[in-house]
């Protein structure tokens, strides 16, 4: 069975003014798609074929072709999962707590953002869930992510925001850390959670 670009939950213009509607649409419709397609091509016929996206992210890394898009496709459902036409503004439940812990919401976001806006070149920051329960910050270039076993920082992924040119540049040309602030006003903090409590 091949793996299929996902649709989206809202329309492309519903995370305006964060995020411009033909962004949404080239990112979604354009550099998703090709990850999929990419995808499907890389794992044809090979022992990854019929294995789970979470599971290609655990052992596929030794391919480029697949590191690259089985991520690129990870990566981006997810990212479309966390975002929401108005965003909820703050954690809830155990995220919340866990973000406590390490230092509260303002200290989480000036980590976050510093890791968004730092990352060189193309790549993706990162909230990790931990084995024991705890909550982390990272980042990965390209289109890595903490599944992976060549990460810096594994765990598992919560919370992640793209910084590939392609998701702002439309809108924010050059101003990357514009976008990373403007990122907070549409996260769904629901989803977060509900991927904490997987």
């Amino acid at each position: 069975m091949s793996f299929e670009l996902p649709k989206l939950s809202y329309a492309y213009d519903a995370l305006e003014p964060t995020i411009d509607a033909k962004t949404m649409e080239i990112h979604h419709l354009k550099h998703h798609q090709a990850y999929v397609d990419n995808l499907n091509n890389a794992i044809a016929g090979t022992e990854l074929e019929g294995k789970s996206l979470e599971e290609i992210q655990k052992t596929g890394t030794d391919k480029p072709a697949v590191r690259n898009n089985g991520g690129g496709h990870y990566n981006h459902s997810l990212f479309w999962e966390l975002l929401t036409p108005g965003g909820s503004k703050e954690p809830v439940g155990n995220v919340k707590a866990e973000i406590e812990k390490i230092g509260g919401f303002d200290k989480f976001k000036e980590d976050f953002s510093n890791a968004a806006k730092t990352r060189f070149g193309s790549g993706w920051a990162w909230l990790v869930k931990n084995s024991d329960g705890s909550v982390a910050v990272t980042s990965t270039p390209n289109q890595d992510n903490p599944l992976m076993p060549v990460a810096d920082k594994q765990g598992t992924p919560i919370l992640g925001l793209d910084v590939w040119e392609h998701a702002y540049y439309l809108n924010y040309q050059n101003r990357r850390p514009d976008y990373v602030n403007a990122f907070f006003d549409v996260i769904n903090w629901d989803k977060v959670e509900e991927l904490y409590n997987k």
